[in-house]
Formats: structure tokens, C-alpha cells, sequence
């Protein structure tokens, strides 16, 4: 399913129109994206949380040169599953 896609099934299931689903959806991601971008979780109680996840500085392996090269410490973004979603997914 891509956003487009999204956004139409959105709208048919909250009976919006396609412009206010797309509005909603949009909304939905700047605010995720700002309480990760500060630091916070986002948990959505069944569904699953959204936290950020720090990566420690780490030596990896260039494939074409086998050189080692210095990875930088970084933030990723990360999902856990809620229960009711892992449940609906098993079933």
C-alpha cells in the first residue's frame, strides 16, 4: 500500500473526504516526527510506539576495498509492534 493508497482508505473508513484524510495523515507524521526529533516516544496503546534509538560509533568494512572505515554515532528512528497489531498480524 503506498500513501495514495493510504489516504483513500483512510478516508472511505473516517468518512473524510480525501483533501481532510490527507490533512489528518499529514498531521499524523509532523507531529511523530517533532516528538522524536525532541527526544519523546510516541505509543499508541494496541498499535505500537515510535522512540528514536541511539547507535554507537562503530568500525565497519568497505565491500569493494575491505578497508576498515570509522561508522559515526547516530540517531535512528524505530517501531515496536503493540500486541493487538502482533496478534492481528498472527491471526
Amino acid at each position: 500500500m503506498n500513501k495514495t493508497e493510504l489516504v483513500a482508505s483512510i478516508a472511505e473508513k473516517a468518512g473524510l473526504k480525501k483533501t481532510e484524510a490527507e490533512k489528518a495523515l499529514k498531521a499524523f507524521e509532523e507531529t511523530v516526527t517533532a516528538a522524536l526529533v525532541a527526544g519523546d516516544e510516541v505509543r499508541l496503546v494496541g498499535f505500537g510506539t515510535f522512540a528514536v534509538k541511539a547507535r554507537e560509533a562503530r568500525t565497519g568494512v568497505n565491500p569493494r576495498t575491505n578497508e576498515s572505515i570509522q561508522i559515526a554515532a547516530s540517531k535512528a528512528p524505530k517501531f515496536k509492534a503493540g500486541k493487538a497489531l502482533k496478534d492481528a498480524v498472527n491471526a
